[in-house]
């Protein structure tokens, strides 16, 4: 298993993209802290996995509550050897001027501040261990090749990735390994947000229409790639930023 006896941390894992990841990371052998702002939809996906889980509802943009995964995952498993920063949240697809200042706000603590906060918390342990470790951030390809009516949604996934490239080389000579995946739209509860639309097959024919191999992303596509920037023999990868978009930043 490629992920065998490695202490995980997945936040934002109760349903979607995160439950995806949390689930191949299961598959391949990791002990794992899954985190949510809704404590039943996490509690959900670690009682599926025994005693290789464990749930705590946080919300990943408060520093104590952020804090609170780490330590657990020290406290029940030992340790830790991989952050996947999952946890993200958007404003619906509209003019950019008609998004309020308190979802502004929101989306940037959720997005952006979140990523801060746990690497306060996760980079000291991971440091003080001395064997390295593997931080994923999910941005998207809105930070790469945006579309219209999401600006400031974009905005914190440009942000996302800027600071993974930033802190891959910062803390390259710890070995902590700093990569992103940009996935593109996908069947995930933010959907219809993305799309600003109800979900009708018109509206998902516009967007699959830009993307290349002819559908959107799932979170399988997802799950996939982050085993891989997170397992051992990707040991020399660090500062990606990894479309998993069906081609459509090509």
């Amino acid at each position: 298993m490629q992920l065998n006896n490695k202490i995980a941390i997945i936040t934002g894992a109760g349903q979607g993209f995160g439950e995806g990841i949390a689930r191949a990371y299961f598959a391949q052998g990791a002990k794992l802290v899954l985190a949510d702002l809704n404590g039943n939809s996490v509690a959900r996906v670690a009682a599926s996995m025994g005693g290789c889980a464990i749930p705590i509802q946080g919300d990943v943009s408060k520093a104590a509550h952020v804090q609170a995964m780490v330590d657990a995952a020290v406290r029940h498993f030992g340790g830790l050897d991989i952050v996947v920063n999952n946890a993200g949240t958007t404003h619906r697809n509209q003019p950019m001027l008609d998004v309020d200042e308190a979802t502004f706000d929101r989306i940037y603590d959720v997005n952006v501040k979140s990523i801060y906060l746990m690497a306060k918390a996760a980079v000291p342990v991971l440091r003080a261990q001395g064997r390295g470790g593997s931080i994923v951030n999910i941005s998207s390809t809105a930070g790469i090749r945006p579309r219209p009516g999401l600006v400031w949604y974009n905005g914190t996934k440009g942000a996302v990735n800027i600071i993974t490239n930033c802190m891959a080389t910062e803390l390259a000579p710890d070995n902590i390994r700093v990569n992103a995946v940009c996935p593109v739209i996908g069947a995930t509860p933010l959907m219809t947000e993305f799309m600003g639309g109800p979900d009708t097959p018109e509206l998902r024919a516009k967007f699959t229409a830009s993307i290349p191999l002819g559908r959107m992303s799932t979170p399988a596509d997802i799950a996939n790639a982050c085993v891989w920037l997170a397992q051992d023999e990707s040991s020399f990868i660090t500062g990606v930023l990894l479309p998993v978009d069906g081609g459509r930043c090509a």
